[in-house]
């Protein structure tokens, strides 16, 4: 089982960039998603989450209306559009997917995640 994320990159404070996580070997397609990032030095948090439907989400308080998760499910793939960056959005983004149990609606909880993609890195510089 595998996620892999992609996308990342270095972009301009008021930029924009697009996260993809594909998975593969499973599906996860009535799963819950989430995105979370760690920036070094810190403890690794929550940015986003998106039901197994792709109908509610969630967000951090520092990105609600800058970001946008989204789902396909019939691609197995999960994406994060990241709109209007500021230097405090850089991190290492990780995906996850939460399969405690089909048909959620998504969690901020960390510890709820079991497989986790490698990480794509982000730098947004002033």
């Amino acid at each position: 089982v595998q996620l892999v994320e992609s996308g990342g990159g270095s972009v301009q404070a008021g930029g924009s960039l697009g996260l993809s996580c594909a998975a593969s070997g499973r599906d996860f397609s009535n799963y819950a998603m989430g995105w979370f990032r760690q920036a070094p030095g810190e403890q690794r948090e929550f940015v986003a989450s998106i039901s197994w439907s792709g109908g509610p989400t969630s967000y951090a308080a520092s990105v609600e209306g800058r970001f946008t998760i989204s789902r396909d499910r019939a691609q197995n793939t999960v994406y994060l559009q990241m709109n209007s960056l500021k230097p405090e959005d850089t991190a290492v983004y990780y995906c996850a997917a939460d399969i405690t149990r089909p048909f959620t609606s998504g969690t901020r909880d960390i510890g709820a995640y079991e497989y986790w993609g490698q990480g794509t890195q982000v730098t947004v510089s002033s």
